[in-house]
């Protein structure tokens, strides 16, 4: 992936509209954001978190802000928070890495998946379901749309996606997101799609399964492509078998799958402490038959998982956020976000992960203005 000069933090939130009555104002906008991506950076979960931790760094703050009426409150980031606009507030995040990391490699993997803030609701509320795009390779999340509930996934995916430059990348997204609308969605951004196959599309699916299962009682009769990998990691061995095909005329109706041109069946065979167990995952694409590529991009599809939703809630404690308020729980997630790609985009190797890069940033004055691009 190609990445061009850091923009400054401050730039990311210039263009937002600051939702309060500017009588009132007393800490400019574009400052106690800068604070709040600051303190995420370093440490912090929570409005408390940032209002202290900001305060021991006050001196260090003033070399790069005016701020006139000092450390603005806690209480004053969890307003502030919950009335900006979280669509401006989105699409600010999508400017800013649109300028760091303009060019996503060719074949680029783009998982797209949902993620529920589970402390985030109010009593009688719904908890915040975020639907992210996560750059597989790069490590990157390119955008999110929050949605309702996890059943409404299929709205959020294509108004994400209309926001996203994907033009020659992979979009792999799980089998709620298997629709043809969506996939004509994926189509029309200049990608292509890996979309998984279960219950959602139960006669496409029942299709696959018909064919894999009269495909194995003689496998040497059928054309096909093979790839095969095995990875060893903590006492766990792996075999993922991928078989590709395009006999498409042996689908469920696959004219309604835009530029439709393959599906495969995964099976993915795990031994751990002496027991295996297998399990068969069937997809469709609009790549050709490659089993290698296909066996890759899906493999890489379930970093979003390990690279994002594991990151998010165990060194971010995302699940433990209890901002309720307004639109809170949306921007301060996306605040995550780009605390989470800043500490990506870092280009000297360190020991440790996201836990020890914060804290290097909570006390390393030269190293956090190095991420923020301040030097």
């Amino acid at each position: 992936m190609e990445t061009e000069g850091r923009l400054r933090v401050a730039d990311v939130f210039v263009g937002i509209r600051d939702p309060r009555q500017a009588r009132k104002v007393e800490h400019d906008l574009v400052e106690l954001l800068v604070i709040a991506v600051c303190g995420v950076l370093a440490g912090a979960d929570d409005f408390v978190e940032i209002e202290e931790w900001a305060k021991e760094k006050h001196d260090w703050f003033r070399l790069y802000l005016r701020l006139e009426h000092g450390i603005p409150s806690h209480d004053t980031f969890g307003r502030v928070f919950a009335t900006i606009d979280a669509e401006a507030f989105g699409a600010a995040f999508r400017r800013w890495v649109s300028s760091i990391a303009p060019n996503l490699e060719k074949d680029e993997v783009v998982a797209l998946d949902g993620k529920t803030s589970r402390r985030s609701g109010k009593m009688d509320g719904t908890p915040l379901h975020l639907v992210s795009a996560f750059a597989a390779g790069a490590g990157l999340v390119l955008g999110q749309r929050a949605t309702a509930a996890k059943s409404n996934e299929k709205t959020a995916i294509p108004e994400l996606l209309a926001t996203l430059a994907l033009e020659g990348c992979i979009v792999t997204i799980d089998a709620m997101g298997t629709q043809p609308s969506i996939a004509q969605a994926i189509r029309n951004r200049g990608a292509d799609y890996i979309l998984s196959l279960k219950d959602n599309q139960p006669t496409l699916v029942e299709s696959v399964q018909d064919f894999f299962a009269a495909f194995q009682t003689a496998p040497d009769k059928t054309p096909h492509r093979f790839d095969e990998v095995v990875e060893k990691d903590h006492g766990r061995l792996e075999v993922r078998r991928c078989y590709a095909f395009d006999q498409l005329d042996c689908l469920h109706a696959p004219e309604r799958w835009p530029d439709l041109k393959s599906f495969a069946a995964i099976a993915s065979e795990r031994t751990i402490k002496g027991k295996t167990m297998i399990e068969h995952r069937f997809y469709i694409s609009s790549l050709p038959a490659d089993a290698a590529r296909l066996n890759q991009a899906v493999r890489q599809h379930w970093r979003v998982e390990n690279s994002l939703h594991w990151c998010m809630d165990v060194a971010f404690a995302d699940d433990q956020m209890r901002a309720r308020t307004g639109n809170a729980a949306h921007n301060f997630a996306v605040m995550r976000h780009i605390a989470l790609n800043l500490i990506r985009l870092d280009p000297v190797k360190r020991k440790g992960g996201l836990k020890v890069r914060r804290l290097i940033a909570a006390t390393s004055d030269t190293y956090r203005a190095e991420l923020l691009g301040l030097i």
